[in-house]
């Protein structure tokens, strides 16, 4: 059994197992990926039917981080056979006073070249009647917006980084990592010892454990987050031809999908979870979670409802200004780390590509400044926290 290669992978969900992709199409079997549970696991972040992937973003950087994703997630679909983005449109909406302004967003896409339509209410309940909502209530929807297919996409990461020569191995849980006096490393993970060149750290809600064998640690808050899914009597007006995914863009803010990957709609809070851990949380749904998406969709999207057809839970890993992680470990150059905040999925396969240029070439052309290691914020003990975004 080969135990050294040159590239390693911790976490195989939605960042890890892009990063393993990436990384074998240069690399072919010098990449091994190590995952603690079964691939597909729903322990973690990165599972169920789908996403929302959109350009419309706060910030210019993001928006083109988002062109890049969407031309990686083209990529891979080529190479996969079969669609992993499902265009649906997208409309970010909410009242003209809100917690999260349109306006950021309509001056990112303006700066970016990102084409979009300003609408009323009375606008948007013409285009999708099954809207309710107050002369109050704006929005923007862009034609890119959809789905990115999240199961779908990390099964296609993980069979075509083993078509390129990638070791993929789950169920191996890492026990010790120790940096070597050449700038490699080595990986205890099964009670089997393997060592790299560089090393690739996309631990999701485990990412400070696996930081803590480098002595260091970053203030994340960890939630437990759910969606629901709702057997609606309407279906064929929410087909994805004929609905686009939302998102409300007020504290709280709530999001939606048209019907895709089961038989009724799903609606969720964003960041509406309680803290927790990757290891102690349960499974449960918060019913009063779930009551608050049931209340905000009987007020402004009551064909959606139905009754319930599952709740979903998944985790969170919130940096405290929302925005990603992606740099070199300080002191440790040959180790990278991916955050995704929450809100990562849609850029999972551009991310993963990003990791693996920094494990190859040492740099990457998309813009990281925004997502430092080292930002002030991220080396306060306590620092103060905006998960609207």
């Amino acid at each position: 059994m080969r135990t050294d290669h040159e590239y390693i992978v911790l976490g195989l969900g939605g960042l890890g197992s892009a990063a393993a992709y990436w990384l074998a199409r240069r690399a072919g079997a010098d990449v091994l990926g190590l995952e603690q549970f079964e691939l597909g696991h729903v322990r973690g972040e990165s599972q169920d039917h789908s996403r929302i992937i959109r350009l419309s973003y706060h910030t210019p950087g993001y928006v083109e981080l988002a062109k890049r994703a969407y031309a990686c997630w083209d990529e891979v679909a080529r190479e996969n056979g079969e669609p992993l983005v499902l265009v649906t449109g997208g409309l970010d909406l909410g009242p003209r006073d809100s917690a999260i302004p349109l306006e950021t967003y309509a001056d990112s896409m303006t700066a970016a070249g990102v084409p979009f339509e300003r609408m009323d209410a009375a606008e948007i309940m013409h285009r999708w009647p099954a809207f309710r909502l107050g002369d109050d209530i704006h929005g923007l929807y862009q034609a890119m917006g959809g789905i990115a297919m999240a199961a779908r996409g990390n099964t296609a990461h993980q069979r075509l980084a083993r078509e390129h020569g990638a070791t993929l191995k789950d169920r191996t849980g890492v026990e010790r990592i120790d940096a070597q006096s050449d700038g490699g490393f080595s990986v205890t993970a099964g009670g089997v010892r393997y060592g790299c060149r560089r090393l690739v750290i996309a631990a999701g809600p485990w990412s400070n454990a696996a930081l803590a064998h480098f002595d260091l640690h970053l203030p994340l808050v960890v939630t437990r987050e759910q969606v629901s899914y709702f057997r609606t009597p309407h279906l064929e007006r929410f087909a994805p031809d004929r609905f686009p995914v939302w998102i409300w863009m007020d504290d709280p803010c709530y999001y939606g999908f048209p019907v895709f990957g089961e038989a009724a709609t799903k609606a969720a809070q964003d960041a509406g979870g309680q803290p927790t851990s990757a290891d102690t949380r349960d499974f449960e749904p918060d019913a009063d979670n779930a009551a608050g998406v049931e209340r905000f969709l009987a007020r402004h999207l009551p064909d959606a409802l139905g009754p319930v057809h599952s709740i979903k839970t998944c985790l969170y890993t919130l940096t405290p200004d929302r925005d990603f992680v992606i740099d070199a470990l300080p002191g440790h150059a040959g180790a990278s780390i991916a955050i995704g905040a929450g809100h990562a999925y849609k850029f999972a396969s551009v991310i993963g590509r990003i990791l693996s240029e920094l494990a190859i070439d040492g740099a990457t052309p998309s813009d990281l400044g925004a997502f430092g290691f080292g930002r002030p914020l991220l080396q306060m003990a306590d620092p103060p926290v905006s998960y609207m975004v």
